[in-house]
């Protein structure tokens, strides 16, 4: 069975406001303090691969541990030995593995990703690979009541995701994006499991809407 889990935003060495275990180079913390919380990571696990992440569809095959970060928004591993990270802070990081040890993957699914398939694109490669019955877990992300949209935002999705409608406290119009996506895999024969936590309303972990300057937490899976 696949190993997997999640980070938290304790534990790491950078600063305020991404104190304190930001895994992300791109957010505007110190590199030195990334590097840093990178290693630890890795000296407790094992060699890590990292996404340069755009909220594309691409997906990467990571065969051998990667010299620099694929630009794509899932990767997928048969290789034992090599951890694969998706980073969020809102978004949905979406952990996906087979029954028969054959592959995992590590998807980062935003509401651009959820319209652009990544998902289910991500899947569709598993099963060329062989893949027969697939799992999945999706970590912590905003929820329905704090994911606030203008109603053009709020159109595109609910057109093509009827199910992520929702509203938030004050009766805004609002998304549930983690709920549409499990109905989605589900729908599409995958077996899901969807973490309660909020990105928002939870401090342990990264939040951009809470916090904008803030760092990214990891959802990680390997063979």
């Amino acid at each position: 069975m696949a190993s997997h889990f999640f980070t938290s935003r304790f534990g790491g060495v950078s600063a305020s406001p991404y104190h304190e275990n930001n895994l992300a180079t791109h957010v505007g913390d110190e590199l030195s303090a990334v590097a840093e919380n990178r290693r630890r990571l890795v000296s407790m696990i094992g060699d890590v691969s990292f996404m340069n992440q755009s909220h594309g569809d691409t997906v990467v095959l990571v065969e051998d541990l990667p010299r620099h970060e694929p630009s794509a928004d899932a990767m997928i591993t048969q290789t034992r030995g090599i951890y694969l990270a998706v980073l969020t802070a809102d978004c949905i990081p979406l952990l996906l593995w087979d029954d028969n040890s054959l592959c995992v993957a590590a998807v980062h699914v935003g509401r651009k990703g959820i319209l652009n398939d990544i998902s289910l694109k991500t899947i569709d490669i598993m099963r060329a690979l062989g893949s027969g019955h697939i799992r999945g877990v999706m970590g912590p992300s905003i929820c329905g009541k704090c994911y606030e949209v203008g109603e053009d935002v709020y159109q595109e999705v609910v057109n093509k995701f009827p199910n992520a409608a929702s509203v938030t406290n004050k009766g805004t119009l609002s998304l549930d994006l983690a709920g549409a996506l499990k109905e989605l895999l589900i729908s599409y024969g995958v077996e899901v499991v969807r973490a309660q936590s909020c990105t928002v309303e939870d401090r342990s972990l990264f939040s951009y809407r809470r916090d904008v300057t803030t760092g990214r937490f990891a959802g990680i899976i390997s063979l």
